[in-house]
């Protein structure tokens, strides 16, 4: 059974961070999500991808070529226009098995699958939809269920008193490839809103199961940063790299650090970085490999991706920096998000 990765949507929330880049190679804790993910997927057992592009394909085929490195198989399916959920699955209907598992690649997660794909061989119907439970569902699609776990219904974003459970869809189906005739071909096509409910409404049997583990959406700069600030604390059992000396301090390899430096937890420090005397770095802080921290600066609830510079004595908080950016001496910026043109939003 191969995983079809959808990794082509716009990342339209977080620009202009994905300006130039698909959405889930933003880093998430110094490596690319996308990374994470796979490798996440391959320690269950699974060799072989197909993952759907359109925004800047070349990105991802670049960095993943086939998949030897990492030790698997990927395929691509390139959507020459936007094509929706659906339609992406159907852009890559060639390459898929008979029946297959996809994965919305832009949610950070820890699911197991064995329960999905164990659940999905119990109650013998088309589709297997992962459903996370949530305090708020008023911004997602809810789920109404019988007892029997099928879905009678999706209710999307709805208010609070109308939500008919707490529980959403997580981005994370298992499919039988017969129900890809439902899906047309070679127009933009909506999961969510247009085959779910035709499969519903045709009786192919869709049901939900139940996840259980870490899941968030990163679509937005907030919710970007509160993920890194979870994961730092130990949410997920996403591995975390660098080493931890038991205070929420995570260290890489070949860093200097100035004296009179204080790093407040948590903070995680990438490799061959640079911290100048007597700088503050946190709470809540992510520097990516090779950047520069000049002296006297601080940084609070902020992630710097690769290679950026922040001279002498300028004050971060709240901020977002994409690859190889430089802030200029005693500069003060509170929640702006850069990418690697030097883009500012506040």
């Amino acid at each position: 059974m191969n995983v079809l990765l959808l990794a082509g949507g716009l990342g339209t929330r977080l620009r202009p961070l994905t300006e130039h880049m698909p959405k889930p190679m933003a880093l998430v804790i110094n490596r690319p999500w996308l990374e994470h993910l796979i490798l996440h997927l391959k320690e269950q057992g699974v060799q072989r991808f197909v993952i759907a592009l359109k925004h800047h394909p070349e990105k991802i085929k670049t960095y993943f070529g086939d998949g030897r490195k990492w030790g698997v198989s990927i395929q691509y399916a390139v959507e020459r226009e936007l094509l929706g959920t659906a339609g992406a699955i159907k852009n890559a209907e060639p390459l898929l098995d008979d029946r297959f598992v996809v994965i919305n690649a832009d949610v950070v997660h820890d699911t197991e699958l064995k329960p999905l794909l164990e659940a999905h061989e119990r109650h013998g119907g088309q589709v297997t939809i992962a459903l996370k439970e949530v305090e708020d569902p008023t911004q997602f699609g809810v789920v109404e269920l019988d007892e029997t776990g099928r879905i009678l219904r999706f209710v999307e974003k709805p208010r609070l008193k109308e939500a008919p459970s707490r529980l959403i869809n997580a981005g994370i189906y298992v499919m039988d490839k017969k129900v890809l005739a439902a899906i047309p071909s070679h127009r933009e096509v909506s999961i969510e809103r247009e085959t779910f409910p035709a499969l519903i409404e045709g009786d192919a049997g869709v049901y939900g199961q139940r996840i259980e583990g870490y899941w968030a959406d990163m679509g937005t700069k907030d919710r970007y940063r509160s993920l890194h600030w979870d994961l730092l604390r130990g949410a997920s059992r996403l591995p975390v790299p660098g080493q931890d000396d038991g205070d929420g301090i995570r260290m890489g390899k070949g860093c200097k650090i100035g004296p009179g430096v204080l790093l407040v937890p948590p903070v995680l420090i990438g490799d061959h970085v640079r911290i100048g005397a007597r700088s503050v770095i946190g709470p809540n802080v992510v520097l990516g490999d090779q950047c520069v921290i000049g002296p006297n600066v601080r940084l609070s609830d902020s992630i710097l991706w690769n290679k950026c510079r922040v001279h002498e004595g300028a004050h971060l908080s709240n901020c977002i920096f994409g690859y190889g950016l430089e802030l200029g001496s005693r500069h003060i910026l509170h929640e702006a998000v850069m990418n690697r043109t030097g883009v500012m939003q506040a």
